[in-house]
Parts: C-alpha cells; structure tokens; sequence
C-alpha cells in the first residue's frame, strides 16, 4: 500500500494540473471573446470624446489626445431631435414589451395548463409564425395597417409588436413546471382562474419574464426595417432610423464625433436593462436550458 501512494499523489497531481490547464484555457478564451466584442464599444464610447481627426487617425489611440467633453454631444442634440427619437423608442418599447410579456404569460399559461379543442393545431399556427421571416409579412402588415388608418402614427408603430408568437412559446415552456397541486389548492380556496394566474402563476413565471423582457426589448429597440416603413413623419422616427441622418456629412462636415455620441446613447438602455435584470435573465436561461 505505501508503494501505491506516490503513484496516487502523482496522479492526483497530473488530475489538479489539467484541470487548471483547462480552467487557464476557458479564461483565456472567455478574455478574447470579450476583448472582441468589447473593444468597438470601447472604440465607440472614447471616440465621443475625441475630435473629428482624432477619431479617424491612424493608429488607434487609447485615450483621446484632445478631450472634447460633450461636444459631440450637444452637436449631436443640435443637428438632430435625438431627444425625440430616443423618447419615441423607449414608448414603443416599452409598451411593446409590457404587453406582449403579459398576452405571452396568460397565452402561454393557458396552453400549458388547460385542455380545449383545437389546442394543439392553434400552438402549431403560433409557431409557424416564428418560421415565418418578417420580411415576408412586411407589405401585408403595413396594408392592414394602413387600412386601420394607423400609418404615419403611433399604433402603427407599436401594434404590430405587442403580440410576440416566441413569447407565448416561452412562457408555455416554463408555466409547464408550474405545480398543479398548487393550482388545485388555490381552487379549493375558491379563487377564480385569472385570480390564480395573476396570484400564482405569473409571480413564479417572473424569471422567464425578465428574459423574455431582454430579448424582446432588444429586438423593438434595434427595430429599423417596420419604423422605416411605418414612420414618415421626423418626429415619429426612432432611434435606429433617426441615426442613419447621421451616416452622411452635414453641410460638407464631418459628423463622425456626433454619430459615435448618438450610438453611445443608443446602448444605453440596453446595458442598463440587463445590468439590473442579470440576475433574473441568468436563472431564466438556466432553467430553460434545463427544460431543453
């Protein structure tokens, strides 16, 4: 038996060596994905400080030589009414994101939860809708659209988008894990059904909500191809279409510094809604990695 120990603690030894080997490894590959990905935010935020010939000077400086402030900001603010735009893409949505979680909650409950006919033909039309790219419904959606006399607006900007086929999806996936025990007992109790689901179910349903939340809200507020359709007036513009006007030179001058300022503006509900969501966002994966 003491002959055996040294080939033990070898072994041992070689088992701790390879698996800080491969720890070393996945940092090292987690530190490149995110330096890949992180450096043209970098790039985007330091050149809003930076001056126009800075900015397209080569090589790349890391800090700005010549601080600017908030100049690009405010010409920014000056050139355009980004304000407009910002506030019109945070009412779509958010509006678009509150009604869908809701429809996508109580659609998905239903589905998870209750027997009717024809319920699984109608699950299938929903997901058929997920197959179906939106380019292909772009002409029918802004016919109907305009035919509700909704074009040129804000319904015809935001209605379109608070039915979301992926969120009733979702949200059947996780109300399935929803305990009909504890629905039973609530019945028992004398509590109706929609009492139950706003009680019961859509509080345990919250996780799936806050990523449901993200996805959703990163797809409305990056939206550019319906509100370029839909939108004809400058003040019902959002801020991915209102941001091409800053592609071109303005006058013959160069509004690099101000477009990298728009942008900045433009990440900024994104980070901070799942800086603030992370923790729902990373439960809500985990559980329907789970399920899959």
């Amino acid at each position: 038996m003491a002959n055996n120990r040294p080939h033990e603690s070898q072994a041992a030894f070689e088992a701790r060596l390879r698996k800080r080997i491969t720890i070393l490894i996945l940092f090292c590959t987690a530190l490149l994905v995110a330096v890949i990905f992180g450096f043209p935010m970098y790039f985007m935020g330091m050149s809003a400080f930076k001056s126009e010939s800075e900015i397209l000077a080569t090589p790349f400086r890391w800090l700005p030589e010549t601080f600017v402030g908030l100049e690009h900001y405010a010409r920014a603010f000056e050139l355009a009414p980004i304000g407009q735009w910002y506030l019109n893409s945070v009412f779509a949505a958010t509006l678009q994101v509150s009604v869908a979680i809701f429809v996508g909650a109580m659609a998905g409950y239903g589905f998870a939860k209750f027997q009717f006919r024809g319920k699984r033909i109608l699950f299938a039309l929903i997901l058929s809708i997920m197959a179906v790219p939106f380019q292909i419904l772009l002409i029918p959606l802004f016919v109907l659209v305009r035919q509700f006399g909704w074009d040129d607006s804000y319904a015809g900007l935001i209605m379109p988008g608070i039915i979301s086929a992926f969120g009733v999806f979702m949200m059947r996936q996780f109300a399935y894990a929803i305990p009909d025990e504890l629905l039973d007992a609530a019945r028992i109790d004398g509590a109706g059904e929609f009492r139950i689901f706003m009680l019961i179910a859509l509080p345990l349903l919250a996780p799936a909500a806050a990523s449901l939340a993200i996805i959703l809200f990163l797809f409305s507020w990056n939206n550019f191809l319906w509100p370029l359709v839909v939108a004809r007036d400058r003040a019902l513009l959002t801020l991915p279409v209102g941001m091409t006007q800053f592609s071109q030179p303005y006058r013959g001058e160069p509004i690099v510094g101000p477009s990298m300022a728009v942008s900045t503006l433009a990440t900024l509900p994104v980070a901070l809604l799942f800086l603030f969501f992370q923790r729902y966002f990373i439960e809500g994966m985990m559980v329907s990695g789970i399920k899959g």
